[in-house]
């Protein structure tokens, strides 16, 4: 490229990167001579002059659900509008209650900074993210001292069953528990306290049998609810911890011949990719956003040196009622 440009290595490597000292008539004839050779900066040898790879991790408990899907999607969206990509570590170990950890070889001279997606990093992982010199942004689930995106667990799990409490619903029941042993995701833990919380407020009783576990899946949410909705007495709404178990409940509500609203009402929490089409009661969160949020949160460390504020992004959520809820039976 230096010999058809008519200038040195050195200006040629100045103009590619942008970097001051080269005329704007140099810097466009080294363009078009790059652009005719069909040059392409090598991205390892770049990173190894830089010390910069242009790469996030972004660390996920699963990849396999809409909710950390639709997070890596904007998130990997956003850094390639910048010029930077995101490589992914699944963390999903062989059963619900446990996952793989983070270690040195998966982020060391590998990435330049860490998107976790709703995972509750280990005092290990945390200083092992500090020791390489790494910016973090969490979503969900906090990691200590850094800057987080989230939304208000418990405000979003008070909107959805105090909309139930307002059309009547006395008898509720609650789908999303997890076992004591999955501490590697927060938001189960947190929306369940809030419904426990809300409940008592309002004076009601939490019925213990009526509080459902689920690994957060249509198809267990289906399986887990059965015996609940078959039996007497049961619960008039249910209230699920995401749209995908609450599109379970329903369907099986529908199997065993209950109406739905009419005979059981039922909400969930994200606003899904199907909840508009199937007419499902939500409180929305915009998933996506967080992504997009979180990506510019570490664009913007890696641009300017410093890791970003300690600052709690909390984003909105609100309530979207549709067909499932309607009035308990016997209140008009």
């Amino acid at each position: 490229m230096a010999r058809v440009a008519g200038v040195s290595v050195a200006t040629v490597s100045r103009a590619l990167r942008g970097l001051d000292r080269v005329s704007p008539q140099t810097r466009q004839r080294v363009l078009e001579v790059a652009e005719e050779l069909h040059y392409v900066a090598s991205p390892t040898a770049t990173s190894l002059v830089s010390g910069r790879t242009r790469v996030v991790a972004v660390v996920a408990p699963f990849l396999s659900r809409w909710y950390f899907a639709t997070l890596v999607s904007a998130i990997e969206k956003e850094l390639r509008a910048h010029d930077h990509h995101a490589i992914l570590f699944d963390l999903e170990d062989d059963t619900y209650s446990s996952r793989l950890p983070l270690t040195q070889n998966m982020l060391w001279k590998r990435v330049d900074g860490v998107i976790t997606l709703d995972v509750a990093m280990t005092p290990d992982e945390v200083a092992l993210v500090d020791r390489l010199g790494l910016p973090l942004v969490a979503i969900g689930a906090p990691v200590p001292g850094r800057t987080c995106v989230r939304i208000d667990d418990h405000a979003t799990m008070r909107t959805a069953v105090e909309h139930l409490i307002g059309l009547g619903h006395e008898l509720i029941g609650y789908i999303g528990d997890v076992p004591e042993d999955v501490a590697h995701i927060r938001a189960p833990r947190d929306r369940l306290d809030a419904f426990v919380e809300t409940m008592r407020a309002a004076g009601l009783d939490v019925v213990e049998e009526w509080v459902l576990g689920s690994d957060w899946t249509a198809q267990s949410a289906a399986t887990g609810s059965t015996a609940v909705l078959s039996g007497e007495p049961r619960p008039t709404a249910v209230v699920a911890a995401s749209d995908e178990m609450a599109i379970g409940v329903r369907e099986t509500a529908r199997r065993l011949g209950l109406r739905v609203p009419e005979d059981l009402s039922i909400i969930g929490i994200d606003d899904f990719v199907l909840s508009d089409v199937l007419g499902l009661s939500t409180v929305r969160q915009d998933v996506a956003a967080q992504g997009r949020t979180a990506a510019s949160l570490v664009l913007g460390a890696l641009g300017s040196g410093e890791p970003p504020e300690t600052d709690d992004v909390v984003m909105p959520t609100r309530l979207v009622v549709r067909e499932s809820t309607g009035p308990a039976p016997g209140v008009s």
